[in-house]
Order: structure tokens, then sequence, then C-alpha cells
């Protein structure tokens, strides 16, 4: 890939972070990238349960993704609304 759209780079991150996610029993599915740079995932297993979900998406994800591509805005849940 000689120049990665920015869908493709937010895949890539989140292929990144999959892993601390697994080891906790939690798994993250990219959804969609929307026109105003807003990333849908979907949090899954021990994650979709998990009380500290919205920290692990805020504070992990979308701090991972905006460190590299500060054009994304935010990452939210498609599951939990956040």
């Amino acid at each position: 890939m000689e120049n990665p759209t920015l869908e493709q780079k937010v895949i890539s991150i989140i292929s990144q972070v999959r892993p601390y996610l697994q080891a906790d029993g939690g798994d993250i599915e990219f959804v969609e990238l929307t026109a105003d740079n807003i990333v849908k995932v979907k949090l899954q297993g021990a994650c979709g349960s998990c009380p500290h979900a919205k920290i692990t998406l805020k504070q992990g994800v979308e701090a991972t993704l905006q460190q590299h591509l500060p054009e994304i805005k935010a990452v939210e849940d498609v599951n939990l609304g956040f």
C-alpha cells in the first residue's frame, strides 16, 4: 500500500490495539469512519460488558488513534452509544 487512505490507517492502528484487548478477553471490530472523521467500532467479548469499557475506548483506543492520526475527532462504540 503506497498511499493508504485514512480508513486503512485507522484499521491498521486498531489491529495493533486488538491484542491488548484480546489479552483481557475482549475484542474490537472496526465498523466505519464517518465523513466527519468519527471512528465507529464495536467492543466485543469482555469489553462489551466491562464497566471500564468507556475508559478503554476513550483513553486507550481513541487516544492511540488521535496520537497517530490527529484528524480523528472521536471513537464511538455503536453498541454502547459513546
